[in-house]
């Protein structure tokens, strides 16, 4: 074995340590790391394991109460109570960092680790949602990182009979240097009793259970703690490799052990590996753990304990099962097949965690002193206002001329591909595997059944980072506000949410200042709409030579429903439904895809926010649908009143016309264009329309009708707009797969 490097205050640098970082390693052994130590202590002390820069932010979110069952933070994912028996176990994570200089492994790995983040606490996968960020399509690299990460993703899930039903995906400038993909899993049990990710009971056997450990993603964590440079690509060693079909055998195994008396805890093996796993269950059940390095079964020849420690190998679980019972373990994991290794036992209560190799100490760490919540370092990082927000704020509307008819531009707006249709991506997604999928890919929001009921699960997942650009505390209240909408908009009552917030470097004034009111934000409307947060992930570091990211905190809302027979879709139904719009239009431009996709700007203020209105907006709206008050429902969000219209014209089994004839006084691109938040439109039967205005006016919420759906192809719309829908389908559905397979 070749002789390990001296450790010293240079080499800790190297690892990302600071020079305060490395002077409090060596207070707390009270001597100088081992190699093995000081790379154990970079990994967990790194942004991406101990979010050191951002935990002091987030305790400050609502972080209980509801259905909530698990504090966010306290297990593997959130679990939430879904009634009758049903618990739902979520959470959403970024691999950004990975997926930039590999993609398809980059995304793959990232749909792997979530779904081990939920099945390693007992409950089965259901279902697999994401949110994407990627530079404009005319550049050859986005279109190639955009291909291969989807491919990833579909290639992932779909082996593991995962359906992916549902997510969102923006193209900017601003991203790409630095894509963004945050993955998504949901997942169901049947019993309270959740397996823990915990370590205790001197004596108990430690398993790793699953692939073999090899080379592959040596320092991820860290990797995803610093900007991506002109040499990132030389770190494709950092990206791990994923085997969905070793993911399904561990998937089953682990869902087997749930309920047995003589499992004590299991911890998927993520970010860090073995090192996270032994210290953070060690320290979750209070009892110190032995390791035997020797005893790991490998891939790789000649593994050093480093090696071994921060090895980031796909597909791997640490399952603690008490003395005595090793057989019956064993049982279950030879009947699926699955590799294993006793690999140490566990220690008395508050002692360390010590790694051997050939019964030779190699590491010996307390393992208070190296977890997020315990010894780990927390920072509160200064803030500055950045100064472009003086500039934004000031932008004069009145210098974009208006215009007298909005044929040519809503035809131009739905060629974006942000707004136009994301079937060549979710087509390569299988979302109906398993027959749950009750609303698929392409609504408001997703609804799956909870198998063996009439309950339901409804998701979305939503955030736009030009709003968090222009202001950031409304951008991340709008981030809750949206992906509740998109929720109640089915039907189902928003419940929780989890959230993977992506930003640039927090050393930055003003990237913290972004940071610190978009999570002020999301907190406030939370706690408005009572969605307590159950868990997720912060991103740091979205960063590149070429751009840094627009601050984006994504959304993962879950909402219930009790009857999905009653869940609602947003395409128009019948010929005469009278069509409404709950809330008022403002014709708000600030932030808009109009503003940025017709006239090249990204400027103004995020739209106006009322969080009470629009808590009370989205127990009107769940009211009327389950009360089969009305036949669709669709919110207005990206591109506005026009936009929507012609989405719930033309996504439904028919395309159906629509005439609009609504009074208002607003300039003619802001009524038609303006992204106004808390504004639903929905279609109402005549007989059904005085209850839809009940409703709205027990709830304080305007109600007002703007036209009816008509059995032609038209959309009217004032004497603004007057297009043939099926030409407008045509391009709406054909614009990303005519760029992606060389067609335009």
């Amino acid at each position: 074995m070749p002789k390990e490097p001296e450790v010293n205050l240079k080499r800790a640098i190297e690892h990302g340590l600071s020079e305060e970082e490395y002077n409090k390693i060596l207070n707390i052994l009270g001597r100088t790391p081992t190699w093995t130590e000081l790379g154990i202590f970079s990994v967990m002390w790194s942004e991406h394991c101990s979010y050191k820069n951002s935990i002091a932010m987030i305790k400050t979110l609502p972080r209980s109460g509801g259905r909530l069952l698990v504090g966010a933070g306290e297990e593997n994912a959130g679990l939430i109570d879904a009634g009758d028996g049903y618990y739902v176990a979520f959470k959403i994570e970024s691999h950004n960092h990975p997926s930039a200089v590999e993609p398809y492994q980059g995304a793959a790995t990232g749909v792997g680790g979530i779904l081990r983040d939920i099945f390693s606490m007992g409950a089965r996968p259901i279902a697999s949602l994401n949110s994407l960020r990627f530079g404009p399509l005319d550049n050859a690299r986005n279109r190639y990182l955009l291909r291969e990460v989807v491919k990833g993703i579909g290639d992932y899930g779909n082996c593991m009979g995962v359906p992916t039903v549902g997510g969102e995906i923006y193209f900017e400038d601003a991203y790409t240097g630095n894509p963004l993909v945050n993955a998504m899993a949901i997942g169901v049990m049947k019993s309270k009793k959740f397996i823990s990710a915990t370590s205790k009971g001197e004596g108990n056997t430690v398993y790793i259970i699953g692939s073999s450990t090899g080379r592959d993603g040596i320092h991820g964590a860290t990797f995803a703690s610093e900007e991506l440079s002109e040499k990132s690509e030389e770190r494709k060693s950092n990206v791990q490799v994923g085997d969905p079909f070793t993911e399904k055998t561990l998937m089953e195994t682990t869902l087997e052990l749930l309920g047995k008396p003589w499992v004590v805890g299991i911890q998927d093996m993520g970010a860090a590996g073995i090192t996270c796993c032994s210290t953070e269950m060690s320290d979750h059940g209070k009892h110190g753990m032995t390791l035997h390095l020797d005893k790991v079964h490998l891939r790789e020849k000649a593994m050093t304990p480093y090696e071994i420690m921060l090895s980031e190998s796909q597909e791997r679980m640490m399952v603690i099962i008490r003395k005595g019972f090793e057989k019956e373990a064993e049982k279950v994991f030879n009947k699926w097949e699955i590799s294993y290794s006793i690999s140490g036992t566990v220690g008395k209560e508050k002692d360390t965690v010590k790694i051997f190799e050939d019964g030779v100490l190699k590491a010996e760490i307390p393992p208070y002193d190296l977890v997020l919540g315990g010894g780990a370092p927390v920072y509160y990082r200064e803030t500055k206002r950045p100064a472009y927000l003086e500039d934004t704020a000031a932008f004069d509307f009145e210098t974009i001329p208006d215009f007298t008819k909005g044929d040519d531009i809503l035809k131009k707006m739905i060629s974006s591909p942000n707004i136009s249709s994301k079937k060549w991506i979710f087509s390569q997604y299988d979302h109906t595997v398993r027959s749950n999928t009750v609303i698929a890919p392409g609504g408001d929001a997703a609804v799956i059944r909870l198998k063996g009921s009439t309950k339901g699960i409804a998701s979305s997942t939503d955030g736009n980072g030009r709003y968090v650009y222009l202001n950031p505390w409304k951008g991340g209240a709008i981030a809750v506000l949206e992906s509740a909408r998109n929720v109640a908009c089915t039907g189902a009552e928003p419940v929780a949410i989890t959230n993977c917030l992506n930003f640039g470097n927090p050393h930055d004034p003003e990237v913290y200042y972004q940071f610190k009111e978009a999570v002020r934000g999301l907190g406030d409307a939370c706690n408005a709409l009572q969605t307590p947060v159950t868990g997720g992930n912060v991103s740091f570091y979205n960063e590149s030579p070429i751009s840094e990211v627009y601050p984006t905190p994504v959304i993962g809302m879950i909402g219930l429903m009790d009857d999905v027979n009653k869940a609602m879709t947003p395409w128009f139904k019948d010929e005469g439904d009278f069509i409404c719009i709950m809330g008022t239009l403002k014709g708000e431009l600030g932030g808009s895809e109009y503003l940025r996709h017709i006239h090249g700007i990204i400027s103004g203020d995020a739209p106006q926010v009322d969080l009470h209105f629009a808590n009370r907006l989205n127990k009107a709206l769940v009211t009327v649908i389950q009360k089969g008050f009305v036949k669709s429902a669709h919110d207005i969000s990206d591109g506005g009143l026009a936009v929507a219209l012609v989405e719930s014209s033309i996504s439904g089994p028919k395309v159906l016309g629509a005439d609009i004839y609504s009074l208002r006084k607003l300039r003619n691109d802001g009524f038609l264009f303006g992204e106004t938040q808390s504004v639903i439109i929905v279609t109402v039967d005549e007989k059904n329309l005085l209850d839809l205005e009940r409703i709205s006016s027990e709830y304080s919420i305007p109600c007002t009708t703007i036209g009816r759906v008509k059995n032609n192809t038209r959309l009217k719309i004032n004497e603004l707009v007057d297009c043939d829908l099926n030409e407008l389908k045509t391009i709406y559905d054909n614009v990303i797969e005519d760029i992606m397979e060389g067609n335009s």
